[in-house]
């Protein structure tokens, strides 16, 4: 059975989507874009800044669905430049320190309010 995951922790979804996806034991989040939860601002400029609020973000839906970083199993990560390849990796190797998950880095024109960087998962739920 599918059951939708809704967190406040997180942006709220700005079309018709949800924060993400349980089914089974394995989690589908959508594309976090790097907006505060708090206020509702988008992280602009700080390319490092706006990956770290992606993270925050999807980490806090992987939580609402009893799971965590640790149990991610692939990310998609959608970035507006690739010449932000390495700033961004920095970022991410903060955050996924071991038992790396795999991975798709991929460069595209343009992103949901022109965020700079987007990034997706697919998770276990915890045991």
């Amino acid at each position: 059975m599918k059951e939708i995951i809704y967190t406040k922790e997180a942006p709220a979804a700005i079309g018709s989507y949800s924060q993400g996806i349980n089914i089974g034991n394995l989690i589908f989040t959508s594309g976090q874009i790097p907006i505060d939860p708090e206020n509702g601002q988008m992280v602009t400029g700080d390319i490092k800044k706006a990956a770290e609020r992606c993270i925050l973000n999807l980490k806090a839906v992987l939580k609402a669905a009893d799971s965590s970083l640790m149990n991610v199993i692939k990310t998609t990560v959608f970035i507006k430049n690739m010449d932000d390849f390495a700033a961004v990796n920095q970022v991410y190797s903060e955050y996924f320190t071991e038992n790396y998950p795999a991975r798709s880095f991929v460069e595209v024109s343009r992103l949901p309010k022109d965020a700079l960087v987007e990034i997706e998962a697919i998770a276990k739920v915890n045991e």
